[in-house]
């Protein structure tokens, strides 16, 4: 068995090949751009895992893998452009260079090239790979329109419950459906597989969630990111929806105040609330439920406890994280 670590390693190695010709160059470039300013490549290795759990690890899982890669780049290509982000991993997005147009052929030729290393896979489980990828791939699309449509929501309209299955389709899905495509790959039965995939599901949820606490209360040297991102422009997270609920009406005044609003000390007084109302003590709790949920699910694979140790340990490492 492998741990995460040396499987992205690995994966790294057979993913720095190059995967698109020189010509047309912006189209191609943009391409090459996304995948050159790096990433975890967590969904890759996901897919490796999966696979190791059942039986050795076999080539078809980096086709897969490659696949999952460039078709999660993709997605954040054509996010860019709807966000109108000008920075991804602090570096240029493809559209701030390129241009809108170039940038949406990019990540369209990104996409076809997704079929293109799934259709190597070999045939007696093509079509189940195919529809686990397919399913997946509309779902990261629902849940991209759901957050588009929550960003022109006031709050208090957005339901708690809602914005988890956001996050389920917008990050989660893909997560999931990686490690059952690698176990589909290892020969995992349906009912393994699907106790993967909702291990998987749940520790993205649980991912999120820490996301969203280390946005507003991790160290910005260890996070990477300036501390109170989110809040400075009232994005809805986790953090925000809870404060809402759980705040008193003075408090609840005093956070609509502050949305609605761009003080100096905004983030501070923002935190103080969220403190206040006990958001952060709860997110802690909420990550940890949804953990439970996903650590119930592998305890019910049936395979050796020993073989499920790298995905214990994943899952340690990624919720207890600081960046």
């Amino acid at each position: 068995m492998h741990s995460f670590q040396d499987l992205t390693i690995q994966f790294g190695k057979h993913f720095s090949k190059e995967h698109f010709p020189q010509q047309p160059h912006k189209l191609y470039a943009g391409a090459k751009h996304i995948l050159e300013i790096g990433g975890k490549r967590i969904r890759p290795v996901l897919c490796l895992m999966g696979n190791e759990l059942f039986d050795e690890i076999h080539p078809d899982s980096y086709e897969v893998g490659t696949a999952v890669e460039l078709f999660h780049n993709f997605t954040l290509v054509h996010d860019d452009i709807m966000d109108k982000a000008p920075l991804r991993r602090n570096k240029p997005t493809v559209h701030t260079l390129y241009g809108d147009s170039a940038a949406i052929l990019a990540g369209d030729v990104m996409l076809i090239n997704v079929y293109e290393h799934l259709n190597k896979v070999q045939p007696h489980y093509k079509q189940k790979l195919l529809a686990a990828f397919n399913k997946a791939a509309i779902e990261v699309c629902e849940g991209q329109q759901f957050d588009m449509d929550f960003e022109e929501m006031e709050p208090e309209q957005v339901k708690y419950d809602d914005y988890v299955n956001m996050i389920a389709l917008k990050t989660s899905v893909l997560l999931a459906a990686s490690l059952k495509m690698g176990a589909i790959i290892g020969g995992g039965s349906d009912y393994n597989q699907q106790h993967l995939y909702e291990f998987g599901k749940n520790i993205g949820i649980a991912f999120q969630i820490q996301d969203d606490y280390l946005d507003a209360f991790g160290d910005p040297e260890k996070f990477g990111k300036q501390q109170g991102g989110d809040i400075l422009v009232n994005k809805k997270t986790f953090l925000l929806l809870k404060a809402l609920e759980l705040c008193n009406p003075a408090q609840h005044t005093k956070l609509k105040e502050l949305l609605a609003s761009n003080p100096d000390d905004k983030v501070a007084q923002v935190l103080e609330l969220f403190h206040d109302c006990q958001v952060d003590a709860w997110a802690e709790r909420e990550k940890e439920r949804f953990q439970e949920i996903a650590l119930k699910h592998l305890e019910s694979i049936a395979v050796l406890s020993a073989r499920k140790q790298p995905l214990m340990e994943l899952a340690d490492y990624l919720l207890k994280r600081e960046h």
